[in-house]
């Protein structure tokens, strides 16, 4: 069975600057054992995020940019048909929206946010050290 996962752009963002993180690692096993899921609302965070000239000092534009449209292009885009607004952050409302739009199985993030709200709608919202040891329980 298949899994799907949602990433939020931080946690993206620690894992390309240091692949061997809890971020990290929870990217390489939620890609071994599942899905990415974007919307492109989500596609137009990573790539500015990622574009932002302050992250040129530890990793290269190039580097972060081939990452972002490695993640894009083995994701999974996913429609949003409609908009939830249930985060005290109205720009984390992103995430639970493509969450419940494709009955995703996690969504991972170290955002307080979005962690507060765990389980959303009976899907469970993790920062990336409890989905290893999720994803580790399973197998």
């Amino acid at each position: 069975m298949n899994e799907f996962f949602i990433f939020d752009t931080n946690t993206l963002l620690s894992a390309v600057f240091n692949q061997n993180s809890k971020p990290g690692l929870a990217l390489k096993a939620a890609r071994i054992s599942g899905t990415l899921l974007v919307s492109d609302e989500i596609i137009a965070e990573y790539i500015l995020v990622f574009s932002r000239e302050k992250f040129s000092k530890w990793l290269s534009l190039e580097t972060r940019i081939n990452f972002i449209e490695n993640i894009i292009n083995y994701a999974l885009p996913v429609q949003v048909t409609e908009n939830v607004a249930m985060c005290r952050d109205p720009k984390d409302d992103k995430y639970l929206s493509l969450a419940l739009a494709s009955q995703a199985n996690c969504i991972v993030t170290g955002d307080v946010d979005l962690l507060i709200l765990h389980p959303f709608k009976n899907i469970p919202i993790l920062n990336a050290a409890d989905f290893l040891l999720s994803i580790k329980a399973k197998h």
